[in-house]
């Protein structure tokens, strides 16, 4: 176990020093010095609670997804009814949302086994969840009823794709490190460090980012729309406080529209005619061949560009946009005409989502949390190393030196990793010391207890090696078992400190067992000693 060929030093060494010099950026940004440019600079993100920054708490109204899913059911049923195919089209009566369940009566009732058939893969869904109940009433109604099970599923595929959405928002702001995470079943905690400005964080993930391009119902009396009256199969909405008409409404053709599901990109720009901020949008090539069919048929006719229920314009069609792309305009100011991008970009959020909690934390907070952790480590540290040197002579030297590469070693790859360090990462750190000190005093007690057995110095050292290393293997294995415990179920600063503490884990026994052993055996081969001070 004492021997150490030439390339196995050379392994090691290069290993410590690398990490070392990944831990150098870390260390040097608070004095404000910098590495040469040439060399990588990773360095450890800082958590909210170290950092400062902006914590908020985001809610999901249930609700609006069942209405949602009842909506798209609407259009599903309206679409498989009509077919592709005029003479196999089965007519229906007017459809009923009403008590949450929608329904609607057949014309003819031959129909009724052919539709039944038509709907299943529907109400079916994926097929591994029964999403609808469909039942017949008074034998020519047919009724679907959204279930439990498919209700709830619906739910958490929504919070996922709001989450991941919320996530690509915060990304486009350039923050590092942001904590996005899930919270119950209809919450998102948002924990951004270094963001002091909570209003734009909730101006961003507040804007559900719904788009929609609806023909203007040009049939539409005025004085019926300003009473909320709009004619069959026409649907009316409110113009934006920021438009040209705020104030008044609008009445839109509700189907034969084009949603902005199929954008591809958003870009913040300015109106080459007024100069003033719009949103230039791309669409996908099916988008495309869409928006151009629509404004090709509806030449010299108005649209409607309607941003989460309200109107920002109606502009005309003046010709066909064969393109794939539009411009959006709305009394944009540069800001917000960018957030508009950002949001666009990222994807429509499936659900609105309410802020119920915000706080901000500030850099100071953070920094005096730093200070009081750093301390707390170093008199700690420091107290360990005089125990160990006192104790141990030149084996509690090796120690410390250990120790010290282990805290760098832990910092380097954190860089590396891109990982966050938290105020619990920095207890994380603390417990490491104390692991990494741990496994020297089992290494150096069972190098005592073989010297007093009798053996000799070259045979003592190695028995206590071998020995002492199988019970700090078998502790460590327990702890890395609760390291990746806490990680899989933790949230936040558990996972923080879960983080250091698996890594330190591994640095502990590399430091510990196999660089101490290094360093113990150039001593002998070098020195020859015949006694040891222990």
């Amino acid at each position: 176990m004492l021997d150490f060929p030439q390339w196995k030093k050379i392994w090691l060494w290069g290993l410590t020093l690398f990490a070392t010099v990944a831990a150098l950026p870390s260390l040097l940004a608070p004095l404000d010095l910098e590495l040469p440019d040439f060399l990588p600079q990773p360095t450890v993100n800082l958590g909210l609670d170290l950092a400062g920054g902006s914590h908020i708490l985001l809610e999901a109204d249930a609700a609006q997804v069942a209405a949602q899913r009842l909506e798209n059911m609407e259009e599903s049923v309206r679409s498989i009814m009509r077919g592709s195919n005029p003479e196999r089209r089965i007519r229906i009566g007017e459809v009923s949302t009403a008590n949450g369940r929608l329904s609607f009566i057949l014309d003819d009732v031959r129909n009724l086994d052919r539709a039944r058939e038509l709907l299943l893969p529907v109400i079916n869904g994926s097929g591994l969840v029964q999403e609808w109940d469909l039942s017949i009433l008074d034998g020519q109604r047919i009724v679907l009823e959204p279930t439990d099970l498919g209700l709830e599923t619906a739910i958490s595929q929504a919070m996922d794709s709001a989450t991941e959405v919320v996530r690509k928002r915060i990304d486009s702001l350039g923050t590092r490190e942001p904590t996005i995470i899930r919270q119950g079943e209809t919450r998102i905690v948002v924990q951004v460090p270094g963001l002091q400005n909570p209003d734009q964080l909730k101006a961003l993930l507040g804007q559900t980012a719904r788009l929609e391009f609806k023909l203007v119902d040009q049939s539409a009396l005025p004085t019926d729309v300003a009473q909320g009256i709009a004619p069959l199969g026409s649907e009316i909405f409110p113009y934006s406080e920021t438009a040209q008409f705020a104030g008044t409404f609008v009445a839109v053709r509700r189907l034969g529209g084009i949603r902005g599901d199929s954008l591809i990109n958003a870009q913040q720009g300015f109106d080459p005619q007024t100069n003033e901020p719009v949103v230039t949008i791309q669409f996908d090539q099916q988008g495309g061949a869409r928006f151009a069919q629509l404004s090709t048929q509806n030449v010299g006719r108005p649209f409607a560009i309607i941003l989460d229920g309200r109107v920002l314009s109606t502009p005309v069609f003046n010709e066909p946009i064969l393109g794939g792309s539009a411009q959006i305009s709305g009394g944009f100011s540069v800001e917000t005409a960018n957030n508009l991008a950002i949001s666009l970009r990222s994807g429509a959020l499936p659900v609105d989502l309410t802020v119920i909690e915000e706080r901000t934390v500030s850099a100071e907070l953070g920094a005096d949390s730093i200070r009081r952790g750093m301390l707390a480590m170093l008199i700690g540290s420091a107290a360990v190393v005089a125990l160990m040197i006192s104790s141990y002579g030149r084996f509690g030297i090796y120690a410390t030196v250990a120790l010290i590469f282990n805290v760098l070693i832990i910092l380097g790859i954190m860089a590396l990793l891109n990982t966050t360090l938290t105020l619990p990462g920095i207890a994380g750190f603390v417990l490491t010391v104390g692991a990494a000190v741990d496994a020297n005093v089992l290494i150096n007690e069972r190098i005592r207890e073989e010297r007093k057995r009798g053996r000799r110095i070259i045979s003592a050292i190695e028995n206590g090696y071998k020995e002492a290393s199988r019970a700090i293997y078998d502790a460590n294995i327990t702890n890395f078992i609760a390291g990746v415990l806490l990680f899989l179920f933790g949230s936040g600063p558990v996972r923080g400190f879960a983080v250091v503490l698996v890594i330190g884990l591994f640095t502990s026994v590399f430091t510990a067992v196999v660089l101490t052993r290094m360093w113990v055996a150039g001593w002998l081969r070098k020195s020859r000693p015949t006694e040891l001070n222990l």
